[in-house]
């Protein structure tokens, strides 16, 4: 790799001027931060290649594999699965907000989803989770949906929310027992969408404010 891109400025100019041969040779840099910048600036350029790709799914940085989980949400080459069952929790939250960015999840990943909506160790890779399935809204998924409105707050707002593309008598009775939780953001939610299914509220605002 030439002196020029070999630092974050150089890869960073070579980013914005679309400059392939550049970006290709400061993705083999042993500085992470530029392999990132590379990373993101071949794929506006629709420079990546397999070779890349396969290279960011498994480097030791976890700022390369985070990116490629972002960039996930568009390619659907990029392996998502394994981007979910990262060890790192940033990577596979992202991984999980990707999969539920693209228009449809193969049979595995919603199954991955699913169980790493119920019973991933890191609140926020569930609460992703749970927002990727709702935004699938694939019946499948419902059911972690309705599991993870019992979940810490966060997770129960997201998943008060990831009810909105489902009908069904489970789910308005979630939505009602929502209207007592302790959080007011999960009341609220749940007040919101019951109001927009017309669905009149008989258990008024109780619980904590």
């Amino acid at each position: 790799m030439s002196h020029a891109h070999s630092t974050l400025a150089g890869v960073t100019l070579a980013s914005h001027g679309r400059d392939v041969p550049a970006l290709e040779s400061a993705f083999d840099s042993d500085n992470p931060h530029i392999r990132v910048i590379a990373l993101s600036g071949l794929h506006k350029c629709a420079a990546l290649t397999p070779r890349h790709i396969a290279l960011a799914l498994t480097d030791p940085e976890r700022a390369v594999r985070h990116r490629l989980a972002g960039i996930g949400a568009h390619d659907a080459r990029v392996d998502l699965l394994h981007l979910l069952a990262d060890g790192d929790y940033a990577v596979a939250e992202t991984a999980a907000w990707a999969l539920g960015e693209r228009e449809r999840v193969t049979d595995a990943e919603m199954q991955a989803l699913i169980a790493s909506a119920t019973g991933h160790a890191e609140p926020l890779v569930r609460e992703s989770c749970v927002a990727a399935l709702g935004s699938l809204g694939d019946e499948r998924g419902l059911p972690a949906i309705l599991h993870a409105c019992s979940d810490k707050p966060a997770v129960r707002r997201r998943a008060i929310i990831s009810l909105a593309p489902f009908d069904s008598p489970e789910t308005t009775a979630a939505l009602r027992n929502a209207l007592s939780d302790r959080d007011w953001q999960v009341r609220q939610a749940a007040e919101d969408l019951l109001a927009a299914a017309g669905i009149s509220d008989s258990h008024g605002d109780v619980g904590e404010p």
